[in-house]
């Protein structure tokens, strides 16, 4: 299997990375995540499950944490387009700040499919109150970023996200509501991103592989989580707090003993 790789998009802000088998009609495609340091481009290497299946695939890179948003966004837009047209169907999947560049760039890449992992949908906090965690929040251009202006009607999935998190389950809501085709996966106390308890058990593969088959539905992820949830000392821990902060002393009293025997 090769890692030869191709640039699809090139510029100082925004990278587009190509993986392609010979014959592959299936574009696989994933998003960098927002980063504690940015600045400078990743040189990551294929999704191997992607390839093994014939699938070609496509990461996309954003220097900086602006979401997918400067003067180069049109640009790519344009180039992913005309990468699109050589395939027969395009999935994706992205987590966070990776999640609304799916969403933002659906359209250009004409998205069949998608796993979506506590997305946003803007950082504006007069559409989604009391958004302020992203201290690049007030940049965010609301214009260029308004997914409502880049409609992708043949877009369908799963929007896996925390319900327990307020912001992110406003999120996940109104993502449904612009995209009717995506179906919410609540992964509670998962954290951000969702899928923390997935993460800790190592089955972060076990997810790719969903995003990935044709298997790939909000009961098949919500299934994966609820079987790992028992033995995740990250699900009690966050259980316990929730409980705390509800006022439900004995809930919480619980989820702390089941982390006790964890740990």
């Amino acid at each position: 299997m090769s890692d030869a790789s191709s640039r699809v998009f090139d510029g100082n802000l925004l990278r587009a990375t190509l993986w392609q088998p010979s014959e592959a009609r299936t574009l696989y495609v994933t998003f960098r995540q927002r980063l504690p340091a940015p600045g400078q481009f990743d040189d990551p290497g294929p999704v191997r499950q992607a390839l093994s299946r014939g699938f070609a695939h496509l990461h996309l890179q954003s220097r900086w944490n602006d979401w997918y948003l400067n003067t180069e966004t049109t640009a790519l837009e344009a180039a992913l387009s005309a990468l699109r047209a050589r395939f027969d169907r395009a999935w994706a999947i992205g987590y966070s700040m990776g999640g609304y560049g799916a969403l933002r760039l659906a359209r250009a890449l004409r998205l069949d499919r998608a796993l979506l992992v506590s997305p946003q949908v803007t950082l504006d906090p007069r559409v989604i109150p009391g958004e302020t965690r992203y201290p690049e929040g007030p940049d965010f251009d609301p214009v260029l970023g308004d997914l409502g202006r880049v409609p992708c009607p043949g877009l369908s999935g799963v929007v896996a996200f925390d319900p327990f998190r307020p912001l992110d389950r406003a999120h996940a809501r109104l993502a449904a509501s612009l995209f009717p085709g995506l179906r919410l996966a609540p992964l509670g106390f998962g954290g951000h991103p969702a899928t923390g308890v997935l993460r800790e058990a190592g089955a972060f593969r076990s997810l790719q592989g969903l995003s990935l088959g044709g298997d790939l539905t909000a009961a098949a992820v919500t299934r994966l989580h609820r079987d790992l949830r028992a033995g995740s000392a990250r699900y009690w821990q966050n259980r316990a707090a929730a409980c705390r902060r509800a006022g439900r002393p004995v809930a919480a009293c619980t989820a702390e003993a089941r982390l006790a025997v964890l740990e």
